[in-house]
């Protein structure tokens, strides 16, 4: 069995605690014994595994999960995400431990907006605010004005007067889509989400053809051409809502696939098929999300490894434009 420090030491290089579990344990009672013995709560994407989701407290989209995390009381937070998340955690509760259970859990998006050249980026615009998507690094988010999420991103934009200057970062068919929205000229960022980027629109064309009956419900971080056929855009958790309301029995969705397990759970009778990717896979389940496994949530719990730490002044300085968005939302209800 590997020694506990050794595997301590290697989470820099794997990512993760990796320790021998016991095959003969119940994870899911595990799990909840130390939830309780350690004060502890675990906030779930929701494109996370269907064993994940389910042993969550809450589960949803980052909107959801960054107002769960300003204001859990728990000692402990244990992040089903990715790294961006973790940190937007840790950043609006600096004086807990927060956890992730795979360091190497990242963003495409995020990498994509690298800070130092974003940086230059801005300097080029100096009479422009910055909106960024919070799907961003600790970085990022310091040097921004706002943040924003799928969810809030078109209220944040329309609380600024008309005539203010914005760049909006780092997604570029987010903003796309937002400028169509807003009637705005935001300047945009060249990032995007390897998940979203590379849906295809013939075969969901086909698909259509195949279900004539089905709704085409889609992420805003798709690619305009997609969005074009969707009957209805929205957020993951906007996604969700539409799916219990609306009377259709089929639905083709066009987001990470690990939200069709919400969806079955809250509409059983109803039919969830996965937009296809642009290759052979039948879906396109995002590679980071899916780095966390229920063996590596119970390890970080009993370890309490791997943990987010960040230099001070950058939790001081990304702080700032969060709670200008959670600010925001309060006013809109959000």
């Amino acid at each position: 069995m590997t020694d506990i420090n050794t595997a301590k030491s290697n989470i820099e290089k794997t990512g993760f605690l990796d320790v021998d579990i016991d095959v003969n344990i119940d994870l899911f009672a595990e799990i909840e014994r130390l939830k309780k013995e350690k004060n502890a709560i675990i906030l779930a994407h929701y494109y996370q595994e269907p064993d994940i989701q389910d042993v969550a407290d809450f589960i949803g989209d980052s909107l959801g999960l960054a107002q769960q995390a300003e204001k859990t009381e728990a000692s402990i937070i244990v992040f089903a995400g990715v790294h961006f998340m973790a940190e937007t955690a840790k950043i609006l509760n600096p004086e807990k431990k927060v956890l992730l259970p795979d360091l190497k859990a990242g963003c495409s998006l995020s990498d994509s907006a690298p800070p130092a050249l974003f940086k230059m980026f801005k300097d080029k615009h100096p009479d422009h605010l910055v909106i960024t998507y919070i799907n961003c690094s600790a970085g990022m988010k310091a040097l921004s004005d706002i943040i924003c999420t799928s969810s809030n991103a078109e209220k944040i934009i329309e609380s600024l007067p008309r005539d203010q200057r914005i760049i909006f970062a780092p997604d570029k068919n987010l903003g796309g889509y937002l400028n169509k929205k807003t009637g705005r000229n935001m300047v945009l960022w060249n990032g995007a989400c390897m998940v979203h980027e590379i849906f295809s629109l013939e075969k969901i064309t086909k698909l259509k053809l195949r279900h004539p009956g089905a709704k085409v419900i889609a992420h805003p971080e798709c690619e305009d051409a997609v969005l074009r056929v969707a009957d209805y855009i929205g957020s993951t958790t906007g996604l969700l809502k539409y799916s219990q309301q609306n009377e259709s029995k089929e639905f083709i969705v066009v987001t990470e696939p690990g939200i069709l397990h919400q969806m079955q759970r809250s509409s059983p009778h109803k039919t969830f098929i996965p937009a296809p990717p642009n290759n052979s896979c039948a879906c396109n389940d995002c590679p980071h999300m899916k780095l966390n496994t229920l063996e590596k949530l119970y390890l970080c719990m009993e370890y309490e490894q791997p943990e987010i730490t960040m230099p001070q002044d950058l939790l001081v300085a990304a702080k700032k434009p969060i709670e200008r968005m959670l600010e925001i939302s309060k006013q809109y209800g959000l």
